[in-house]
């Protein structure tokens, strides 16, 4: 009777029906026992009929078999096996405990399909570690084992482990390429059903990663429709996550938080740690973009928890509170950390940009700009061609170049629109909107907000909704004519820039410039500045708040002077300061104030700040010299200005 039961379990596994081979392999268990192979089977059927618990106890169960045996080889896979099960389950320690006994038993013993599984063990963690280099040889010779001994699933883990790691590398397309035999096996239905869940997860995880969305589309759709023939019930959360990200980048937001909800929940059930944080921190992006800040903080925390590494959400998130620095530290340090890791370098380089045009950190910007563009080189997918553009397009816009903006908006705009990325396309639109309104084709400027505000309304992006409705009353505004603004005017210039520009030639005049627009502008950004104009040499500057406006010019000429320090050189500029009520038609100031503003700045020499006394009166305390009446052409009554005592 026990051999018609067992008979009849291994026909169910066979056929897929899961609870009813784990029914005859408890019955078959009652009567007198299983052996290790048998065991192996009921914990597959265990896992596919969602029973996660009772997974680890029959491996257990199955090692002890195998060794009671004399079976080492199959003994020391499970203890592999095991360590698996609880890496997976985050109990790192006892994984650890099974992957050392496995090893034990090994020893001595002529190569085989376990040395295969150790070593692909062993590659996991130096991977984890940060060291691709003995990731790489580990993976190598685990798909060297797996070729030389025939195990198929061993094989294709190789593959998908080395195909990763040369990914991480930078060697994206010949990493795909390994990956993509792992996959053929899978298609081919050469693998064991977990195995083959295994790469298609696998595979889907790499695409999204790269941001190639159309593939991993493809690939979701895939690992359904083999889930539903196969009857296979053990990835369900694992395959919701991934489903959910790509709904998610298509815009279906609510349907994608529904689907990442439900999903947390499954595999919570499995106690499965890492696709758990992968599935609260797809729910941190997707609240934050819906502008829900609070919500989007908790998933993170919880995703952190799990141990999913926080980075880009985290310094979005502070962006999206005001808190640039912060911002900024958070991924400059993350990029930094990650510096070996090409693919994670490509997922975060895009939010750096982003971060460090906001906090005024061009050149910093314009470098990651370059190194996006060098990335998206190894692999073109189309998302990753439209965040290169709009990378440049951000950097571009910030640098004042408005007409070259465009021209990369434009791309992004179109790239997105055929990933298909509707919220990036919305954004990029933003960004063109304001490029357009900068050379002044209001028209075009007009349309291309209106549809980024109809986008963001339809995804349901309500902080980016309000922003950009403020802009649109802005634009208005500055149809209707001008308001009175009380604002400090700041005015720059270099001094001698003619003779300069002479002596140095076209190419070094070029290069100091754009690198004295840079430095300035950064500084700019940091104290709330709102560049009215360039004038080719220097800037016309409005500032909400006095004091803001002489801290920014202090910094100008301290970074000024400590860049003479180290590198021998850097241009004279003077600053002007005056606060006064003006005529404000958006972004342009006009009347007597921005006169006298800039009347005061001609009083300036090289490396000096000249203030009106009405400037340092309402800013505060400032340590200056004594105030002076001097007369300004085109103002008929003296005025009294200060020098300020920068240098201190």
């Amino acid at each position: 009777m026990t051999a018609d039961v067992l008979i009849a379990a291994r026909e169910a596994i066979e056929r897929h029906a899961w609870q009813e081979a784990l029914d005859f392999f408890n019955q078959a268990d009652t009567q007198q026992g299983l052996s290790g192979a048998d065991l192996e089977l009921a914990a597959g059927a265990a896992f596919f009929s969602g029973q996660s618990d009772l997974v680890i106890e029959t491996k257990e169960r199955a090692f002890k078999a195998y060794l009671a045996t004399g079976d080492r080889l199959r003994a020391a896979y499970m203890a592999v096996e095991l360590w698996r099960e609880y890496t997976f389950k985050g109990r790192g320690s006892i994984g650890g405990a099974w992957l050392r006994r496995g090893e034990r038993l090994l020893e001595g013993e002529p190569e085989n399909y376990a040395h295969g599984h150790l070593a692909l063990a062993h590659a996991s963690m130096a991977r984890a570690a940060g060291d691709l280099e003995s990731a790489r040889e580990l993976a190598e010779t685990a798909v060297r084992i797996g070729n030389q001994t025939g195990d198929a699933d061993l094989e294709a883990l190789a593959l998908i482990a080395l195909g990763s790691v040369k990914i991480a590398s930078g060697e994206v397309v010949e990493g795909f390429g390994r990956m993509e035999e792992a996959t053929v096996a899978a298609l081919n239905g050469e693998l064991s059903p977990f195995i083959t869940g295994v790469t298609y997860c696998e595979v889907i995880s790499v695409c999204r990663d790269l941001a190639d969305y159309q593939r991993a589309g493809e690939w979701t759709e895939a690992t359904e429709r083999w889930c539903e023939k196969q009857s296979i019930a053990g990835f369900p959360g694992i395959c919701r996550v991934h489903r959910a990200e790509i709904v998610a980048q298509t815009g279906g937001w609510e349907r994608a938080e529904e689907e990442l909800i439900k999903a947390t929940r499954e595999l919570a059930a499995y106690n499965a740690t890492p696709p758990m944080a992968d599935g609260f921190y797809a729910l941190a992006q997707l609240r934050l973009r819906r502008g829900d800040l609070e919500t989007a903080e908790e998933a993170l925390r919880e995703a952190r928890r799990l141990g999913h590494y926080p980075q880009p959400v985290l310094s979005l998130i502070s962006q999206a509170r005001g808190n640039l620095r912060t911002a900024f530290s958070g991924i400059k340090s993350a990029l930094d950390e990650k510096a070996a890791d090409s693919w994670m370098t490509a997922r975060l380089l895009p939010t750096f940009i982003e971060i460090a045009v906001a906090a005024g950190e061009l050149g910093a910007a314009r470098t990651a700009a370059d190194e996006l563009a060098t990335l998206v080189e190894t692999y073109d997918a189309i998302a990753m061609q439209a965040a290169r553009e709009l990378a440049w397009g951000r950097v571009l816009a910030a640098e004042n170049e408005p007409a070259q903006a465009i021209s990369r908006l434009r791309r992004a705009v179109d790239l997105w629109g055929k990933v298909p990325a509707p919220y990036e396309a919305a954004i990029s639109r933003w960004l063109l909107s304001r490029a357009l309104r900068e050379i002044h084709d209001v028209d075009e400027a007009d349309l291309e907000l209106e549809v980024a505000l109809s986008d963001l309304t339809t995804l349901g992006a309500k902080r980016d909704v309000e922003a950009v409705q403020r802009e649109m009353q802005a634009a208005a505004d500055h149809r209707e004519g001008p308001v009175s603004a009380r604002k400090t005017f700041m005015f720059t210039d270099i001094v001698g820039s003619t003779n300069l520009a002479e002596m140095l030639g076209d190419q070094a005049w070029d290069r100091l410039l754009r690198w004295h627009d840079t430095t300035l502008r950064e500084e700019f950004v940091r104290k709330g500045g709102e560049v009215a104009n360039s004038t080719g040499d220097g800037f016309f500057v409005a500032f909400d708040k006095a004091l803001s406006a002489i801290e920014c010019a202090i910094s100008i000429q301290q970074r000024l002077r400590d860049h003479r320090i180290t590198t021998g050189f850097a241009p004279m500029v003077r600053i002007g300061l005056h606060t006064a009520e003006a005529n404000q038609v958006g972004s342009d100031y006009s009347g007597v104030g921005v006169h006298v503003a800039a009347r005061v700045s001609a009083l300036a020499g090289g490396e000096e700040i000249v203030a009106s006394a009405d400037t340092v009166a309402e800013a505060g305390p400032i340590d200056s010299g004594e105030a002076r009446q001097v007369t300004l052409k085109g103002v008929a009554k003296p005025v009294a200005v200060v020098t300020i005592n920068w240098r201190l």
